[in-house]
């Protein structure tokens, strides 16, 4: 049995979330997996809820410690280095988009600021940062939704002869290319 404490709960729901896939993460199934009785697991979390919004947080962890960036970074280089982590982060966990989109960012609200600062400090408009900030967060979820839900190449296959196979990674870079332009469009104006 796992020694049982807050994290080693989170832990194991991750190792099964990335074993089963979303939506069949359960309590019980949780449970049985560190070995105990379902009601236990309320100790440390009250709700599946609370438990999801825990491994959301704990899932971002390599997005959420990142560094900062620092006054001489370019601001160009760092959105798209920061989109692109954004992305990486999500696509370490199986379901890793579906577990995060809807989760609100509890103790990262700091970290946001810092970024929303920078972006400022560097000659883009508040709302535009925020607005950039926002859009590149939703096109990377649902680009990585799309991603995760694919089902492989050998579906291929199956497709009509004009529909094109899609390179994740290209379209993704693609789309991170036009939000990105469109905020130095904006900044120039």
């Amino acid at each position: 049995m796992t020694k049982m404490n807050r994290e080693a709960v989170i832990a194991e729901a991750l190792g099964l979330l990335d074993e089963v896939g979303l939506d069949a993460v359960s309590t019980r199934r949780l449970a049985k997996r560190l070995n105990v009785e379902q009601p236990s697991l309320y100790w440390y979390f009250r709700t599946k809820k609370d438990l999801l919004a825990a491994m959301a947080e704990a899932a971002m962890e390599p997005h959420a410690t990142a560094p900062l960036p620092t006054p001489g970074d370019d601001w160009h280089d760092w959105f798209a280095d920061n989109t692109r982590s954004f992305r990486r982060t999500l696509l370490m966990r199986r379901d890793g988009a579906r577990l995060h989109a809807g989760s609100t960012p509890t103790g990262d609200l700091d970290r946001i600021r810092r970024k929303m600062d920078f972006l400022v400090a560097s000659g883009v408009l508040e709302r535009d940062a925020q607005m950039a900030m926002l859009a590149a967060s939703r096109f990377t979820v649902g680009s990585v939704l799309e991603e995760q839900a694919d089902t492989g190449p050998g579906d291929s296959a199956d497709l009509p002869v004009d529909v094109p196979v899609i390179d994740h990674e290209s379209a993704f870079e693609a789309g991170l290319a036009l939000i990105l332009n469109g905020l130095v469009h904006r900044t120039e104006m």
